[in-house]
C-alpha cells in the first residue's frame, strides 16, 4: 500500500511539474501546403534557460489524433522544450506527404530556436503508435530526396535527429503485411490508406516507407517501447527495428513492456519515464534533468 500511495504521489508530483511550465505558443505556423496550415504547439520548461527541444508527434494511424494532444508534455517537468505537430492525414495525402510534414517542421523549429528560446543543435523526437513509425523515419535520416520534400521556407536547415524514442510504432511494412495483412491488405486498412496501396502491390513503396529498411550510419540513437501483447502492431516491428539497428552498428535500446498492450498506463510509469528522461539526456545534453 505504502509503494503505491508513493507511486502515486511521485506522479503527480511529476504532472505538477510539467504543468508548471514557462511560455507556451500555440498553432505556429511551420507551413502551407494547398492551402493547408500546419501547425505545432511549443512548451518552454518553467526554470530551464536554452533547453533541448524534443519534438512530439501524435498517433492515430495516420488518420485521427491531433498535435493538441501534446502526450510528451510530462518533458517539461525535467528541462526539456517540447514541440507538438501537426501533419497531414492519409485521407487527403498519401505518403510521403507525412514525413515531408516532419522534416519542414525540423527546419522551422531550428530557424526559430533562438527567438523562441530552445537549443537546437542537438533535437530528440517521440512518437507514439503511428507517430513513432514517423519518428523513427525522420531519425534514419538517409537523405534521400524522396522523403526529404521541399515543404516550408527554411529549406538550408539541416533535418538530423540526434535521438529518438518510439513507443510501439511499425518499422517494416512488409513485414507486417505477412504478420498482419489485416492491417496492411484491404483498401481500408490503415497501411493501404497511408500509401495508397497495399504492401504486397508496391514493396518498393512499402520498403521506402519503412523506417528498418532506412537505417545507416547516420541515424539517431534509438530507444524502443512496446508491448509484449500489443495486437495492433505486434512486437516483432520492435524486434525487427532492433536487428536493423544491430547490424548497421547503431545505438538501440529495446524495453519489452510485459502484458502491454497498444498503449495504456504501463507506458507512463515513473521507471519508463526515468528511462526516458535518461536516454533523451544522454543524446540531448540537457541543462536540467533531476528528477
Amino acid at each position: 500500500m505504502k509503494k503505491g500511495l508513493v507511486s502515486t504521489l511521485a506522479g503527480r508530483l511529476e504532472m505538477a511539474r510539467a504543468w508548471l511550465s514557462g511560455p507556451s505558443y500555440h498553432d505556429q505556423t511551420y507551413a502551407v501546403v494547398d492551402g493547408q496550415e500546419l501547425c505545432l504547439d511549443l512548451y518552454l520548461p518553467f526554470w530551464t534557460p536554452s533547453p533541448p527541444l524534443v519534438i512530439y508527434i501524435h498517433g492515430g494511424g495516420w488518420q485521427t489524433g491531433s498535435y493538441k494532444e501534446a502526450g510528451a508534455r510530462w518533458l517539461t517537468g525535467y528541462g526539456f522544450a517540447v514541440a507538438s505537430v501537426q501533419h497531414r492525414f492519409s485521407q487527403t495525402a498519401k505518403f510521403p506527404a507525412q514525413i515531408h510534414d516532419i522534416h519542414a517542421a525540423i527546419r522551422w523549429l531550428r530557424a526559430y530556436a533562438d527567438r523562441l528560446g530552445y537549443q537546437a543543435d542537438h533535437l530528440g523526437m517521440v512518437g507514439v503508435s503511428s507517430g513513432g513509425h514517423l519518428a523513427m523515419l525522420a531519425g534514419t535520416n538517409t537523405g534521400d530526396p524522396a522523403l526529404q520534400g521541399q515543404l516550408g521556407n527554411h529549406r538550408e536547415e539541416s533535418v538530423h535527429l540526434s535521438a529518438v524514442v518510439n513507443y510501439f510504432g511499425a518499422s517494416d511494412l512488409i513485414l507486417r503485411s505477412q504478420s498482419q495483412p489485416e492491417q496492411t491488405e484491404p483498401p481500408y486498412s490503415v497501411v493501404h490508406q497511408l500509401l495508397g496501396h497495399s504492401p504486397t502491390e508496391d514493396p518498393a513503396g512499402a520498403k521506402l516507407a519503412s523506417p528498418a529498411y532506412q537505417v545507416g550510419d547516420q541515424a539517431a540513437p534509438l530507444f524502443i517501447i512496446h508491448g509484449e501483447d500489443d495486437p495492433q502492431v505486434l512486437i516483432d516491428q520492435a524486434h525487427r527495428m532492433v536487428s536493423a539497428y544491430e547490424q548497421a552498428d547503431r545505438p538501440v535500446l529495446f524495453e519489452p513492456v510485459a502484458g502491454g498492450g497498444h498503449g495504456g498506463a504501463g507506458f507512463s510509469t515513473k521507471s519508463i519515464h526515468q528511462k526516458v528522461v535518461a536516454f533523451l539526456s544522454d543524446h540531448l545534453q540537457p541543462t536540467d534533468t533531476s528528477v
